[in-house]
């Protein structure tokens, strides 16, 4: 029997739902449906409604699911509207400490976009003079709510170290039949303003939530499905619903982390900029080293406790409205056609556009003149993107179906005689417009990710990305792809999303024992989820600026053991993959080790400095796996072909030969060691006794003998 996971993207106009076969990660099925913002269920119904239409459509049946995930914009909108409940905030501390924690916990309103304010209720225990029973806090619930908050939030000075106050105030909140958090529960960093704020947001959007999670679980139990329900988060992994129900603000910006999943896991891209580009904006975000970039999230300019996605979302993508002022074209977007109700050519099915009326309009109120809209008849359309890179033969995955070609040809070259253009000049005016907006933010972010242009390829996801992504790559000279199913690949991404959590806390000098009980943390926690143990990696990262560690676990709920079905690639293809993407050719690759499913491949090359007087050798490496995906690049770096048992001593000469001194002390190279399947990620930690705890805990369940590859990055 298959094992399906069914995967559900949530967006703005369209919800679409995929079937993926796990074992090859093949399509099954896909569908779309509208979705249903107006629904006594809101957007649960076209969770449901896809689903149902994905099961229609295709011969799975009910057994065959395994696991149902879905992304959603609903905590962002409703933050971002202002849809969200008041907030009681019972603040608590004592002493001198209490009179700051008085300060830090008030918050009063917070700002959540333009207009948009949350408002909270407020009261404080000093708990050095005030007896904190029960009846003292229903008699707290009982006030602030009369006040009219309608969920609670708990949070004490160092209550991340000691949490039980809260822990008494969130059961007794509940027991009244109110929803309530603790700080503490939603983060476990010191800084009592931010991590109370982040509380506050999170309760904030509880009772919505909470009620589409609970009509979504609902529905698909009805229809007979008893297989996990998950949820994406923020950071690019899924949860399930259960874990969603208590800190349902890790759904932020679920529905870009969903494409950038797909990005990683479907089309695996180790190094690029991913662009998913919708009808109205286009999210931008790296993957660097097989990872996402991930950022701490802020409201407002307000700073959370929150990891997300770095995202940066413009206002252009493949439905943009021109706009026009006297004869001339001289922006394209943000509006879009939907927006102002405007149809595309590509996808009228009469192909005759010779007599247009050129109008501009106002889509929005408040919204600028110069908007573009023709009329033929009794329709109203515009010219976008995606005409113009139809016109210019730009187009290679059609997405959600093929242009009118003669209607494209039509409506261009008539537009453009009216603007004394031709209708290549005017199509491609169109995209350089587009491509003016999107040059700036990506070189920004090869800047910020030091990222240069012969390790990064532009990936095009969502309907869109034809109309956007092959135009701006060829414009600044960068390899680019469009993703296979491009218009799902946010369902997709859903449907493969790994189980993740991470933890944080603040610690000083961390020891090995406080870093190993943090990963343990993590571990558990994916676990408790679903993750099966022999699929979870942990990695750490130290901040020692902040005095921050975190530790980041991923998991899968199945074993997806793919070997049996993988077409693995022979060493010849390999090579080509590798001198393809170093950009030399094939009989100039190195093979530089092997574990039993990676290979370092690469070539040794002379660094010139001071116009050629210094020399150093180095080597430029890919790691691929069997299957010929690039999983790993690295521009200057060591590596060492040998055993398990010997790797400890050559860390320890790694560290001795390649650790940077300056004013800020030791700079400890990046370490990786390729072992099995496993990419084991040793970069971040801040000594040999800490590099040398996480390899024995990653490696433990590998035999001595196990070939490995060590590879090391001076900074």
């Amino acid at each position: 029997m298959r094992k399906i996971k069914i995967g559900i993207d949530v967006g703005g106009t369209f919800t679409h739902a995929v079937a993926m076969d796990i074992r090859n990660q093949q399509l099954v099925g896909k569908a779309c449906v509208p979705t249903s913002h107006k629904a006594a269920e809101g957007v649960a119904r076209g969770v449901v409604d896809s689903l149902q239409a994905l099961l229609e459509l295709t011969d799975i049946q009910i057994p065959e699911i395994i696991l149902i995930a879905h992304s959603t914009t609903q905590a962002t909108n409703a933050l971002l509207e202002g849809d969200v409940a008041q907030v009681g905030i019972i603040g608590l501390g004592s002493g001198l400490e209490g009179l700051r924690a008085r300060q830090e916990t008030h918050l009063n309103g917070i700002e959540l976009a333009p207009g948009k304010i949350l408002p909270t209720r407020f009261r404080f225990v000093d708990t050095a003079k005030t007896e904190l029973n029960e009846a003292k806090i229903r008699e707290l619930l009982r006030d602030l709510a009369a006040e009219g908050a309608q969920v609670f939030v708990a949070s004490e000075a160092f209550g991340v170290d000691n949490p039980e106050r809260e822990d008494q105030i969130v059961k007794v909140a509940e027991s009244m039949g109110y929803l309530a958090t603790a700080a503490s529960r939603i983060s476990r960093l010191y800084g009592l303003r931010v991590r109370t704020r982040t509380a506050v947001l999170n309760a904030s959007m509880m009772p919505k939530m909470l009620e589409t999670a609970n009509m979504t679980e609902k529905a698909i139990r009805e229809s007979g499905i008893t297989a996990p329900l998950m949820v994406m988060r923020s950071d690019g992994g899924i949860m399930d619903i259960a874990e969603m129900r208590k800190r349902p603000i890790l759904t932020m910006l679920s529905g870009p982390a969903a494409g950038v999943a797909a990005a990683l896991m479907f089309a695996r891209v180790s190094d690029g900029i991913f662009i998913e580009v919708g009808g109205t904006s286009s999210d931008i975000s790296v993957i660097r080293n097989g990872k996402p970039q991930i950022k701490s999230a802020q409201i407002a300019g307000q700073r959370l406790y929150l990891q997300t996605l770095d995202v940066r979302t413009l206002g252009i993508a493949g439905g943009s409205i021109p706009r026009i002022k006297g004869q001339l074209l001289h922006d394209v977007g943000p509006r879009s056609a939907h927006i102002a109700a405007l149809a595309y050519p590509s996808y009228d099915p009469n192909p005759d556009f010779g007599s247009l009326e050129m109008e501009l309009i106002t889509p929005k109120p408040g919204d600028p003149n110069d908007y573009l809209a023709l009329r033929r008849g009794d329709g109203r359309y515009t010219v976008t993107p995606t005409e113009a890179a139809w016109y210019l033969q730009l187009v290679k995955e059609a997405g959600h179906g093929e242009a009118n070609a003669a209607g494209v040809k039509s409506v261009i070259e008539t537009l453009a005689a009216r603007l004394n253009l031709t209708g290549e000049a005017l199509a491609q005016a169109i995209l350089n417009r587009g491509a003016d907006k999107i040059k700036p933010v990506l070189k920004q972010l090869m800047r910020e990710y030091k990222l240069t242009p012969d390790m990064t390829q532009l990936v095009g996801g969502g309907g869109g990305a034809s109309a956007l992504v092959p135009f701006t790559a060829q414009a600044m000279n960068l390899p680019h792809f469009i993703a296979e199913h491009a218009e799902v690949i946010s369902a997709i991404g859903a449907a493969l999303g790994m189980i993740r959590d991470s933890v944080e806390r603040n610690l000083l000098n961390p020891s090995n024992d406080e870093i190993l009980a943090l990963r343990q943390q993590a571990f558990d926690s994916v676990v408790a989820m679903g993750a099966i143990p022999e699929s979870v990696e942990v990695s750490i990262e130290i901040d020692s600026q902040n005095r921050k560690v975190r530790a980041i676990a991923m998991g899968s709920s199945d074993m997806r053991s793919r070997e049996s079905d993988a077409v693995n690639l022979s060493e010849a293809d390999l090579y080509a993959l590798a001198a393809r993407s170093l950009q030399i050719a094939p009989d100039a690759i190195c093979d530089f080790g092997q574990s039993r499913h990676l290979l370092a491949l690469g070539q040794t090359w002379t660094e010139k400095r001071l116009l050629g007087l210094f020399k150093r050798q180095t080597k430029r490496l890919r790691v691929l796996d069997r299957e010929g995906t690039i999983r790993l690049q690295l521009r200057d770096a060591e590596a060492f072909a040998l055993p398990l048992n010997q790797v400890p001593a050559q860390i320890r000469t790694a560290l001795e030969e390649m650790t940077a001194y300056g004013d800020a002390g030791g700079l400890l190279p990046d370490l990786y060691l390729l072992a099995g399947p496993r990419i084991i990620d040793l970069t971040g930690l801040l000594s040999e006794s800490q590099i040398l705890a996480l390899l024995a805990i990653e490696t433990k369940s590998f035999q001595a003998d196990e070939p490995c590859v060590l590879l090391a990055c001076a900074k």
